[in-house]
């Protein structure tokens, strides 16, 4: 049975880094910490050989030479779950917040993210807001422990889409915050840590 011994933490589709310091910072879970960072994305030199989701993913696989856990905000929930479904031999865990799972999310009431990030942000790549992928046939097969975690006051990502989720993966946790909005892993960081302590600390 494998622990993870790199830790690595990925962001939302707006690619800020900073978003998960605040939890990762509280950690006690002893391995190193990786903050991956999407190339094009919050002040990052684009890459040119990154053109989409398929290229990110490919990346972090080829960076995972050692049992790792992936921890995970909204967009980049569905970019760990790629890379775990590559590599469940050395994905250990999964910590995924707020994300959309890879799953049609029009049946869950769940608003519609992608204008405002168009809109606001009309430089990015548009390799998240483009996603359309639905992994959920796929899903059965992520028999890694995976923690959920949720915000009731999220219109991005309602609990509906949690439970759904839940619903899916065979070996998971979801943990739902009172008044937890879409940033709850950042805001909520020190209820948030003890919780990826304690998930990390689980034999797969």
């Amino acid at each position: 049975m494998q622990k993870p011994s790199t830790l690595f933490f990925l962001p939302g589709a707006l690619g800020r880094t900073e978003f998960w310091h605040p939890a990762a910072d509280l950690l006690s879970y002893p391995a190193p910490k990786v903050h991956v960072t999407w190339p094009g994305f919050s002040g990052i030199r684009p890459d040119p050989s990154i053109r989409g989701i398929d290229d990110l993913v490919s990346r972090i696989v080829a960076d995972i030479d050692q049992p790792s856990a992936l921890i995970a905000q909204s967009m980049g929930g569905v970019v760990a779950m790629l890379v775990a479904l590559q590599k469940p031999e050395l994905v250990t865990h999964l910590v995924l917040s707020v994300t959309s799972g890879g799953m049609n999310l029009a049946t869950l009431n769940a608003q519609d993210w992608r204008p405002a990030i168009q809109a606001g942000h009309p430089g990015l790549p548009d390799w998240f807001t483009s996603y359309h992928e639905d992994l959920t046939p796929k899903l059965s097969a992520l028999r890694i422990p995976t923690l959920l975690l949720w915000g009731d006051a999220d219109p991005i990502s309602p609990v509906k889409v949690g439970q759904r989720l839940a619903s899916l993966l065979p070996n998971v946790e979801l943990h739902v915050f009172s008044g937890g909005d879409h940033s709850v892993g950042c805001t909520l960081a020190h209820l948030v840590a003890p919780l990826i302590d304690r998930h990390l600390s689980l034999r797969p």
